[in-house]
């Protein structure tokens, strides 16, 4: 099973291209997110657990396969690294509610770690087990993936976030370094 590279939606703003794959239901795995996520050109890793990951500047995106038979499921799961203090998490909930009503997926919570810092969790899900279109397969993860970068630039823009961001991008001067 592979994927037509034409087939990839792209994240240029053009209209995306109708996939063409096998007749009927395939059965998804990881090789083939693999031929996708490079056909999108996006880098990615396997991780100690064996889960494929794709890292940004400030997520990571892994794509996961659990369960088994008719249970099995496909999870694009997003973990956004930017820490938030625990007096934020009211604001943080209006805000993650605001975009869960909004937006089909990622459907995306709250953790709170040991530190008392949280950090949010975006996820979508497909029941595989019976297979899939491999179109629907394709068009799904290509829109998870859009839209867990849309959620992060939604975020820093709900919470006024971009000067943070400006500064973590700026370059930094000569005679920056604190000497």
């Amino acid at each position: 099973m592979s994927i037509d590279p034409s087939s990839i939606p792209n994240f240029g703003g053009q209209p995306d291209p109708q996939p063409q794959g096998p007749a009927g239901p395939v059965l998804p795995d990881q090789d083939l997110v693999k031929q996708l996520l490079d056909q999108m050109e996006l880098k990615y890793v396997v991780d100690e657990e064996g889960d494929l990951a794709a890292p940004w500047e400030q997520f990571r995106t892994y794509f996961m396969f659990r369960g088994e038979a008719e249970q099995a499921v496909f999870s694009v799961r997003t973990f956004y690294d930017r820490p938030h203090q625990i007096d934020e998490k009211p604001q943080l909930l209006e805000s993650v509610d605001d975009w869960n009503r909004r937006t089909l997926w990622p459907k995306v919570y709250t953790h709170t770690h040991d530190d008392g810092t949280v950090r949010l969790i975006g996820e979508a899900q497909m029941l595989i087990g019976t297979g899939v279109d491999i179109n629907h397969f394709v068009s799904s993860t290509v829109s998870w993936v859009r839209a867990a970068i849309e959620f992060d630039k939604w975020l820093v823009e709900q919470l006024g976030l971009e000067q943070e961001v400006d500064e973590a991008e700026k370059p930094e001067e000569p005679g920056d370094d604190g000497e």
